[in-house]
């Protein structure tokens, strides 16, 4: 039996408020000088950039949990879902989805106490994956084929305070910074006919009480939060800071390196209490809590807009809360990381680390022109023997730029992967030369044509497994060639 040490929320508040109690003894009782509106403003635009995916994980926990009339609405809280179907543009609640993996979605509560994983063998070629994400959406942790591998396993998923024994028979644990964790699993499809293999595959996945595999009574049960209801929209308007101060009454204690940030917060009056009252502050305060959201929203365009030539930036705004924090300052200059965190939620919420996955992203044209196929078709050229290198799969999916979802068309056809090199044509030097437009290439077949819509899109090629040239950046994706069509 081995014993899981942590550090524990308990301990760490007893030594802020003594650290706390030091600080009022020394400061001779002066009253905290008032908020100015300039002030407040900094401090808004600071909260926005933090909170952004937070609060984009109360939208995702609404629509999959708590809102059973959702179109999207999945189960319970600690319930294992999946669906052994590939998702199509009527998916709306996240933006940049996959279609290459049947997904198992679900929210787990781990405050009463902690939930045990177990997953069946796994065919050696087949990848999968349990993606685990804490409520700042980092990747705390995975299980699966190029962490755990692909044989039998149980899973211990713990919340912070837990510190209990490790029980027999489980193979790991697996620890989050937050009591809410959500999870993606990922199972790859190899082709329409693998479906049932699929389905068959997510039926012996299983989730249940740390109590129920031990055979012991229940802990007593924990009452639910208050959670607000969901407005879309909320997250681009002063309304954002009030679900802020919800989410983080679910965090409780700040993260390593945010105690300051959070003092600034309880400024506005945005904390774990749950208080903030925006009616209460005065005009001048609340119209610099609306500039700052607009300036916060703005920090995290002009950063991917910065950042629009590296196609391998999504190998950096995806991870733990570890890695982030140390890439944010060698990579970027940052002093935190929550702005990779914001633009990652924004961008592409619940990516992959990038020992799983990378996310070459095609903005612009080789010209450096944003992609719009109202009169233009493109290609996209992989030479003889340089397809992206990986040690599972890639593929090429297609959005639209306004919606952040896939694109209705007559195929039904979302993505050309490496599954499909069966179908592919290739040119006669052994090239494969991928069309990318509103209607397939003049003279050739369908099978090289991804859809496009008569507007702006913009294309992520994923990397499942990617090779140590694909992390270092030795390897670097073809660039998008466009052909005027009139």
């Amino acid at each position: 039996m081995k014993r899981l040490m942590t550090t524990g929320r308990t301990a760490w508040a007893v030594s802020v408020l003594l650290g706390l109690l030091v600080c009022c003894a020394g400061c001779g009782g002066d009253a905290e000088a008032p908020l100015t509106p300039a002030e407040a403003q900094a401090i808004a635009r600071e909260a926005y950039v933090y909170g952004f995916p937070m609060v984009m994980n109360l939208k995702t926990m609404t629509n999959y949990v708590l809102d059973e009339d959702a179109p999207d609405y999945k189960g319970p809280f600690n319930q294992i879902v999946c669906e052994a179907r590939l998702f199509t543009p009527e998916d709306k609640t996240i933006v940049t989805p996959n279609s290459d993996t049947p997904y198992c979605m679900f929210w787990m509560d781990l405050r009463a106490e902690p939930q045990v994983l177990t997953v069946p063998e796994m065919e050696p070629e087949r990848f999968y994956h349990f993606q685990l994400i804490d409520l700042y959406t980092h990747n705390y942790g995975y299980v699966g084929t190029l962490t755990t591998g692909n044989g039998a396993g149980r899973y211990l998923l713990t919340g912070p305070d837990w510190a209990g024994e490790t029980p027999d028979g489980i193979t790991a644990v697996l620890q989050s910074e937050t009591d809410f964790v959500f999870n993606v699993t990922r199972t790859q499809l190899f082709g329409p006919d693998d479906l049932d293999t699929v389905a068959a595959i997510q039926a012996d996945y299983d989730l249940q009480p740390l109590s129920t595999f031990l055979g012991t009574e229940a802990p007593p049960a924990v009452s639910e939060p208050a959670f607000p209801a969901w407005v879309e929209g909320v997250q681009f308007d002063e309304r954002f800071y009030g679900y802020l101060d919800f989410m983080m009454t679910l965090l409780e204690t700040p993260g390593e390196g945010e105690q300051d940030l959070w003092t600034r917060l309880g400024r506005l009056g945005i904390g774990p209490d749950g208080t903030y009252d925006y009616a209460a502050l005065s005009p001048d305060i609340q119209a610099a809590l609306k500039a700052g959201c607009t300036e916060g929203f703005g920090d995290m365009e002009a950063f991917i807009k910065a950042n629009s030539g590296d196609p391998l930036v999504s190998g950096k705004i995806f991870g733990t809360r570890a890695f982030l924090t140390d890439i944010a300052g060698t990579d970027f200059g940052l002093d935190s990381p929550a702005l990779l965190r914001s633009v990652a939620a924004h961008m592409g919420l619940y990516g992959n680390t990038g020992t799983e996955a990378i996310y070459p992203t095609f903005l612009a044209d080789a010209d450096g022109q944003p992609l719009n196929a109202a009169a233009t078709r493109y290609t996209l050229t992989f030479p003889a023997g340089q397809l992206p290198p990986v040690n599972a799969f890639w593929s090429l999916t297609m959005y639209d730029a306004q919606t952040q979802l896939f694109i209705d068309n007559s195929l039904d056809r979302y993505l050309l992967n490496s599954s499909m090199m069966e179908q592919f044509e290739l040119e006669a030097d052994g090239a494969l030369v991928l069309h990318i437009g509103q209607a397939p290439p003049d003279g050739k077949g369908e099978g090289n044509w991804l859809p496009a819509p008569a507007g702006p899109f913009y294309m992520v090629m994923r990397l499942y497994g990617p090779k140590a040239e694909a992390l270092s950046g030795d390897w670097r994706p073809a660039q998008v060639v466009a052909h005027k069509t009139s």
